[in-house]
């Protein structure tokens, strides 16, 4: 009898095994390599998980509110840079203190934020006469110009829930006496504006944004091509004595206008949020997904009164993915739409 191989003795389910073996985990590693992705499919929301048992770091001092354990998602975006950009600095003049930024941005409009600062009070905090003013005004001009900001590039903004504070027509007075145009929006072009900074293009069809503010809160989105963007009540809504449940409800009755189609994500910013994200954010990533309002807990009275509206727009759009953007402001959106 003729010898045999040693391939052709074994028998086939053996066969099998071998050439089986080597070629799922070749289908494995394609798969984990993205070899089989469709290079045409349109983006998606990422979300991935990790533990989060409280405070980190160098947050933990300034947070305004407490964690209990739970997940923490992060947003897998990331926003394009600016290429030959003009530095551009603005002022907002807000309702409780000002937010200012510096940002690099380029003829496309895509831009980086190179230095911000959030809560400055200035008259807020007792600097009652205009001489004070003015010299708070210079020094915190000062910091700006020290990154290269050319005057002719500097910009003020006014907010709409500023525009409702008396003490904010004096600071308005020195800016002019100093020589700067003070712009003024509309809570309607306020909610536009900070759509434009803040929501990415792939995310304007799953996607509205809020501005939660001291003096109001500002929801925007795209309908078609037309911009919709409503005003509800601010985080100091408890100053006027107005029930949380009043305000739950009228929350509640405004964002019911917000297609269902765009409730997929909610690209959130102003000052709660703020102090929101510092609590889970995990180093220095650009998007920090908020945890459910019910994580928080705080004894302080615009953080709770903020949470009421979030937890409203939550339940009135069920809408599960609220983004907080670091680098992003209804000024920014001003910035955006001047010349380059």
């Amino acid at each position: 009898m003729q010898n045999q191989s040693t391939w052709s003795r074994l028998r086939w389910p053996i066969k099998a095994l071998i050439i089986g073996i080597p070629l799922v985990g070749a289908i494995w590693f394609a798969s984990e390599k993205g070899i089989f992705d469709d290079p045409g499919a349109e983006p998606t929301t990422t979300v991935t998980t990790t533990s989060n048992s409280g405070n980190d770091g160098e947050n933990s001092g300034n947070s305004t509110s407490t964690t209990t354990s739970a997940e923490q998602r992060s947003f897998a975006y990331q926003a394009p840079k600016p290429v030959n950009g003009t530095l551009k600095g603005v002022v907002e003049v807000g309702a409780s203190g000002f937010n200012s930024f510096v940002v690099r941005m380029d003829k496309d409009r895509n831009y980086e934020v190179v230095s911000k600062d959030f809560g400055e009070s200035l008259v807020y905090e007792g600097l009652a006469t205009t001489e004070d003013i003015r010299a708070g005004l210079k020094k915190y001009l000062a910091k700006m110009f020290d990154h290269g900001v050319q005057n002719k590039n500097m910009h003020f903004v006014i907010s709409s829930g500023a525009q409702k504070e008396p003490k904010t027509a004096t600071i308005v007075s020195e800016l002019k006496k100093m020589g700067y145009v003070v712009n003024q929006v509309t809570p309607e072009q306020e909610g536009k504006l900070a759509l434009k900074s803040v929501q990415p293009p792939a995310y304007v069809d799953n996607s509205f944004v809020a501005d939660i503010g001291s003096g109001n809160t500002k929801v925007s989105w795209y309908e078609g091509n037309t911009l919709k963007a409503i005003e509800l009540p601010g985080a100091k809504y408890y100053e006027k004595g107005t029930p949380d449940e009043a305000v739950a409800a009228e929350v509640k009755r405004g964002a019911a206008a917000i297609p269902k189609a765009k409730s997929e994500v909610c690209f959130i910013i102003g000052g709660v949020p703020f102090e929101l994200a510092k609590e889970v954010r995990q180093g220095e990533e650009r998007y920090t997904v908020l945890q459910d309002p019910s994580f928080y807990k705080s004894d302080k009275a615009k953080t709770k009164s903020g949470l009421v509206i979030y937890k409203a727009l939550q339940e009135a759009t069920g809408c599960d993915t609220f983004v907080f953007d670091w680098d992003a402001n209804f000024t920014i959106g001003f910035l955006l739409g001047l010349p380059v």
